[in-house]
């Protein structure tokens, strides 16, 4: 009966620790199988989205294009990644390659493509003419005045010449010999001339009978 006891005691023994060797390895594995490598594109945008890669061991992730170029150059991480890139203006579809490199193990690391479709995009509208542009009138000069018609004599001024003022009698007229007493003068003086006349006549003849 003891010896099957002890026997007993032993076999519970293997099983356990070979449970709890089966369930430490099964712990272990967990973080290598949850590496998760996520990426998305658009026609205008790269997205990547690496989660539960290892904390230890160091990590590579890197993006190139088709023509060889590197959209993203090789960057380290450790646990996890984030990225958001803005892709070139293109006219075709461009392929994108993504590289990651797990540090613990080349069974969890990745090397995907994937296609960038071309943007729809709609081309401005050129605006219609209406017409050609009118060019700029000149200003018209307003005449100051209308010009008068060959042939026909041209408006007299509105504004009346000033009459000329009436001639007033000169108050000296005895001077100019127009006065009323003019004739009596000249009878006075032709009477004066007669006997002057007389007196020089009477004197010759006086003079003949003296000798």
């Amino acid at each position: 009966m003891t010896v099957n006891r002890g026997t007993g005691r032993r076999r519970g023994a293997l099983i356990g620790a070979a449970a709890a060797g089966l369930l430490g390895v099964g712990l272990s594995a967990l973080p290598a199988q949850a590496h998760t490598p996520v990426w998305k594109v658009t026609c205008s945008a790269v997205t990547v989205d690496l989660t539960s890669y290892s904390r230890s061991a160091t990590n590579t992730v890197t993006i190139k294009t088709s023509d060889g170029k590197d959209l993203l150059p090789t960057e380290e991480f450790k646990g996890a990644f984030h990225k958001d890139l803005k892709l070139p203006a293109h006219d075709k579809e461009l392929t994108l390659r993504l590289i990651v490199k797990a540090g613990d193990g080349d069974q969890y690391s990745r090397d995907e493509t994937k296609t960038s479709p071309v943007c729809d995009t709609v081309p401005p509208t050129k605006p219609t003419p209406s017409g050609k542009p009118s060019k700029p009138s000149k200003p018209t000069p307003t005449p100051s005045a209308e010009p008068s018609k060959p042939g026909k004599p041209a408006p007299a001024p509105s504004t009346s010449a000033p009459a000329a003022p009436a001639p007033q009698p000169s108050p000296n007229l005895a001077e100019t010999g127009s006065s009323s007493s003019t004739p009596l003068v000249a009878g006075m003086g032709g009477a004066v001339l007669v006997a002057g006349g007389g007196i020089v006549w009477a004197a010759r003849r006086r003079r003949p009978a003296r000798h």
